[in-house]
C-alpha cells in the first residue's frame, strides 16, 4: 500500500484515504476556496446513533486536517418533532466523542428571518409561487418517474399576489395545509425534486427555541443549502439519498443573493449487520418496550453505546477505518467490536470475577490462614502494575469450568486432572459434592505448595489455567451480558423488522462474584474480566452492589472474517 492510500487524521493515526479528502485538495489548490469549513447539521428529533458517527467523524475530521472548522448547526425546522431533550443529547454525545465545535452551537432557526426575506426575493424574481393545492393534490400533480408532472392551477399568479398572499401566511391568517410557498422550476423535469418543490408551510406550532413567532416553517431542502451559505460552509458533506437534492440545492443557492456559494458532496451512509439506524423504526423499540430505552445498551444509538461501555476513541476509531466510498456497502457489526476490543486491550484493567461459582475447598490449604498474591493489571501496559489478590482455602472458579466427564478437548478441571489457578497454584480435583437433587455444589481438591505464582516446579506441563475469586473477599456483582439485538443480518429488510428481534439478547446473571478490587468502581468504568470479556459499571449500581454490562467478549470474530475472506 502507498502513501497516497493513507492520510493521517485528527487522532494521529493513519486511516484510509478517500474522494471527499482528493476533493477538498483539488479545492485548496485550484482556489476555489481558501478555508475548509463542513458542519454536522442534525435533525433533534431524536438521538444519534453509530451512522451518525461516520458523517460527524468526516465533518470534523477533515476540517481539523486541512486546518479549518467544523459546525454543529441544529437544522430546527419542524417543531412538530423536535424538543430541548434532543438538542442536548446530540451536545452532550459530541462532546462524549471528544469533537470541538468552538463552544457554540448553531441552529437553522437562527435564520428564519433570513430566509424568509430570501423568500420574498424568490417570489419578486418570479422563482416561487404560492399555492392552494393540498398535500395529497400536490403529490397527485407531481407525476411519477416516467410520467411528468402537472402545472398547478396557482402556478401563474402575479408575484404581487403571491407576495400578498405569503406575508398573510406569515401573518397566521390561514390553517395548516391551506397553502405553501413552491419553487417554481420545471414540472416536467426528470427528477421530481426540482417539480416545483414546497419550500414553506403554515404550521400553527410552538417551535422549542423560537416559541410562537413563526406559524410558517421552511422545509428541510430550503432551510439547509442557505444555511450553509449563511456560516460559509465550503463542502456540505452528506449522505446519498441526498444526491437527487443536490440539483434543487445548487439551483437556489443560484437564485439567492447568498453571501457564499458552499456545494454538496455525497457520500454512502454507514450500514452495519444486524442493526436497524432508522429513528422511527428505533422509537418504536423504545415505545413498545422491547429496549429499556434510547440507552439501553443494544440500542445502536451513541447513548446505548455509551452505557455499554463501548469507549468514544473506539467509535472514532471505527468510523475512520470503515472508509468514505460512494457506494453503498455493509460493515460487519464484528469489525465494531473489533475496534472496540483492540482499544480496551491497550487500556482496561484486569480483574477476575466468577459468573457462575461453584464453590472449590482446597483440604490441604491450612485453615483459617490466606495470602497475598500479585496480579498483572495489564499485560500490555507496563505501567499498569500489579494488584494483591488473596488466596486461601476456600475459592469460587468458573461452574462452566469443571465437567465430571469432560469432552475432548475440555482441558479444564475434571475429576483427577490438574490445572492453574491465574496467579496462584496447580490444582488437582479429588472429590465431586452433590445435594440432594444430585447437583455438584461443591469441588474438594488439592494443591502443590511449590507451584506458588502457577509456575510449574518441576516442568510438568497443566494446559488449563483457570480465573478464580477468595471466598472470603468476593464482593456480590450483577452482570448483564448481550447478544445482537437483532437475529437477522439485514433486519431492516425483514417484512416485520420486530419478528427479527432476537429474544435473548439480554442475559441477567444476578449471583456473580468479584475480587474486592472490583467494589466501588464509578459509572463507566471499564474492565476485562479475565477468560470472560470485557465489562463496564452500568448506572444502576449501588453501593452495596455494582452492575456490570458486557462491552465485548474476548474472541476476535472479525480476524476469523478477515481470514476467512482472504
Amino acid at each position: 500500500m502507498t502513501d497516497k492510500d493513507h492520510a493521517t487524521t485528527e487522532t494521529g493515526r493513519d486511516g484510509p484515504d478517500h474522494f471527499v479528502r482528493d476533493i477538498i485538495r483539488e479545492d485548496l489548490a485550484s482556489g476555489r476556496v481558501t478555508d475548509v469549513v463542513t458542519r454536522f447539521p442534525p435533525e433533534p428529533n431524536g438521538y444519534l446513533h453509530i451512522g451518525h458517527a461516520k458523517s460527524i467523524g468526516l465533518n470534523f475530521g477533515m476540517a481539523a486536517e486541512f486546518g479549518g472548522r467544523c459546525n454543529l448547526r441544529m437544522d430546527d425546522t419542524n417543531p412538530v418533532k423536535e424538543e430541548m431533550e434532543y438538542i442536548e443529547a446530540i451536545q452532550d454525545d459530541l462532546n462524549w466523542l471528544g469533537y470541538d465545535w468552538g463552544g457554540t452551537t448553531l441552529y437553522a432557526s437562527d435564520y428564519f428571518q433570513q430566509l424568509y426575506d430570501w423568500a420574498e426575493h424568490l417570489i419578486e424574481t418570479g422563482n416561487a409561487y404560492v399555492d392552494d393545492l393540498s398535500a395529497d393534490e400536490i403529490r397527485a400533480y407531481r407525476g411519477t418517474l416516467k410520467e411528468p408532472g402537472r402545472n398547478s392551477p396557482h402556478r401563474d399568479r402575479s408575484v404581487d399576489e403571491n407576495l400578498d398572499l405569503f406575508r398573510r401566511m406569515r401573518a397566521g391568517e390561514f390553517p395548516n395545509g391551506a397553502k405553501t410557498l413552491r419553487a417554481r422550476i420545471d414540472m416536467a423535469s426528470g427528477n421530481i425534486n426540482m417539480r416545483d418543490p414546497v419550500l414553506y408551510r403554515v404550521l400553527h406550532e410552538a417551535h422549542p427555541r423560537t416559541g410562537d413567532a413563526w406559524c410558517i416553517y421552511p422545509t428541510y431542502d430550503y432551510a439547509h443549502g442557505q444555511s450553509d451559505a449563511i456560516e460559509g460552509v465550503s463542502h456540505s458533506l452528506c449522505t446519498l439519498e441526498f444526491a437527487d437534492h443536490r440539483p434543487l440545492y445548487d439551483w437556489l443557492i443560484e437564485c439567492l443573493p447568498t453571501p457564499s456559494t458552499p456545494k454538496q458532496y455525497e457520500f454512502a451512509r454507514l450500514n452495519l449487520t444486524h442493526t436497524m439506524l432508522s429513528k422511527r423504526k428505533l422509537m418504536q423499540l423504545v415505545k413498545d418496550g422491547v429496549v429499556d430505552g434510547w440507552d439501553d445498551p443494544r440500542m445502536p444509538t451513541l447513548r446505548g453505546m455509551r452505557r455499554r461501555g463501548i469507549p468514544a476513541q473506539a467509535v472514532r476509531d471505527f468510523a475512520r477505518d470503515i472508509g468514505v466510498a460512494r457506494a453503498d456497502s455493509v460493515v460487519d457489526y464484528a469489525f465494531l467490536e473489533f475496534c472496540t476490543r483492540e482499544y480496551l486491550n491497550r487500556h482496561a484493567l484486569r480483574r477476575m470475577a466468577v459468573l457462575k461459582p461453584l464453590k472449590v475447598v482446597i483440604e490441604n490449604y491450612p485453615e483459617g490462614e490466606s495470602e497475598l498474591l500479585d496480579a498483572v493489571n495489564n499485560p500490555e501496559d507496563e505501567g499498569a502494575g500489579t494488584r494483591p489478590v488473596e488466596f486461601s482455602r476456600t475459592l469460587y472458579i468458573e461452574r462452566d469450568d469443571f465437567r465430571e466427564d469432560p469432552p475432548k478437548k475440555f482441558f479444564r478441571l475434571a475429576p483427577g486432572r490438574e490445572v492453574r489457578l491465574r496467579y496462584a497454584y496447580f490444582i488437582t480435583c479429588t472429590d465431586v459434592i452433590r445435594d440432594e437433587s444430585g447437583k455438584v455444589v461443591e469441588l474438594r481438591c488439592t494443591y502443590d505448595p511449590a507451584s506458588r505464582g502457577g509456575d510449574s516446579p518441576d516442568g510438568r506441563k497443566v494446559r488449563g489455567t483457570l480465573h478464580w475469586v477468595n471466598i472470603a473477599t468476593a464482593v456480590d456483582a450483577e452482570v448483564r451480558r448481550f447478544e445482537q439485538l437483532f437475529a437477522s443480518d439485514n433486519p431492516a429488510a425483514e417484512e416485520d423488522f420486530l419478528a427479527a428481534i432476537n429474544r435473548n439478547s439480554k442475559t441477567v446473571i444476578e449471583a456473580a462474584k468479584t475480587e474486592p478490587a472490583l467494589a466501588g468502581e464509578p459509572v463507566g468504568a471499564q474492565v476485562q474480566f479475565e477468560r470472560l470479556g470485557y465489562f463496564c459499571v452500568d448506572p444502576d449500581s449501588t453501593p452495596g452492589r455494582t452492575v456490570f454490562n458486557e462491552i465485548v467478549s474476548l474472541k476476535d470474530t472479525w480476524k476469523k472474517i478477515q481470514k476467512a475472506q482472504k
